[in-house]
């Protein structure tokens, strides 16, 4: 099984996937992050783009990369990963369902007012204009698909662990 995390950037998503990891049995924490990483990498470069999510070959290598690491460790991947265009999200979940991996979508929303309050004020990171750029394009997905296709947490008032902890919840329970 997969549990992907899906929301915007500075929800809290890698935290909550490394405080949720513990909580359900033989699970893992697997960064699809990684995988467009491996793409930016290519030399010469692939075409400029924004957002390697536009790479055709990211989402089936996600789809792939994920498979083969099931494949050899069962158990449950925990994927945290923005994913704001819905034929993307198709794409994904069409390919997980085709080789029998059930996915768990879950999406750890918070308003705009609270996302912008969260990267301004991010001690690691420091504020980002990459994520402050996608507060109101996930604000679109939330609104036109995204909180239909995902079992929603609102992280606006909880804690990471908080959050983390509702998921298993609902994973184990």
């Amino acid at each position: 099984m997969i549990v992907w995390l899906n929301g915007t950037h500075g929800v809290g998503k890698t935290t909550t996937a490394a405080l949720l990891q513990p909580l359900l049995p033989n699970s893992r924490v697997f960064d699809a992050e990684k995988v467009g990483e491996t793409l930016m990498d290519i030399r010469p470069g692939l075409p400029v783009t924004d957002n390697f999510q536009h790479w055709p070959p990211w989402r089936p290598l996600v789809v792939e990369t994920a498979r083969r690491i099931l494949e050899y460790t069962g158990g449950t991947l925990v994927m945290p990963m923005t994913v704001l265009v819905e034929p993307y999200w198709r794409e994904i979940s069409e390919g997980l369902h085709h080789y029998g991996i059930r996915v768990r979508h879950f999406l750890l929303h918070a308003d705009s007012d609270t996302l912008r309050q969260r990267i301004a004020g991010d001690t690691v990171l420091g504020p980002s204009e990459f994520r402050f750029s996608y507060v109101t394009p996930y604000a679109e997905a939330f609104r036109t698909w995204l909180s239909s296709e995902a079992e929603v947490i609102d992280s606006t008032h909880l804690t990471p662990a908080q959050a983390a902890s509702a998921i298993a919840d609902a994973v184990n329970g």
